[in-house]
């Protein structure tokens, strides 16, 4: 006969890892937040802002954000630059045709 398993510790155990994962999310998503300057943004803005992009079904500008966000974190990978020199500097070189896009987005 086989020993029964303990279902109790398992849950308990997949709960824990559970809220870790939840945990390291949200950390990550301020982090996030942070690195990108949005967090000069008040709360009320970002939350604007976000709520427009999970609402935009348009692959177009979904594709153009994407590739935008690809190039910022390439570019941090590489280059540990203040905030300040990355906007002015790579930011305006690398959006030339994604920026207009994300300006659409927001008056939508």
């Amino acid at each position: 006969m086989r020993k029964p398993r303990d279902l109790d510790s398992k849950l308990k155990s997949l709960e824990a890892k559970s809220r870790d994962l939840k945990s390291r999310k949200v950390q990550q998503l301020g982090e996030l937040v942070i690195a990108t300057g949005a967090d000069a943004l008040s709360t009320d803005e970002l939350a604007g802002a976000l709520i427009v992009l999970a609402e935009t079904n348009d692959a177009g500008k979904r594709q153009a954000w994407a590739k935008r966000g690809g190039a910022f974190f390439q570019g941090r990978s590489r280059r540990t630059a203040s905030a300040p020199e990355r906007d002015t500097g790579r930011a305006t070189a690398q959006s030339g045709g994604v920026q207009p896009a994300t300006g659409d987005g927001g008056a939508a």
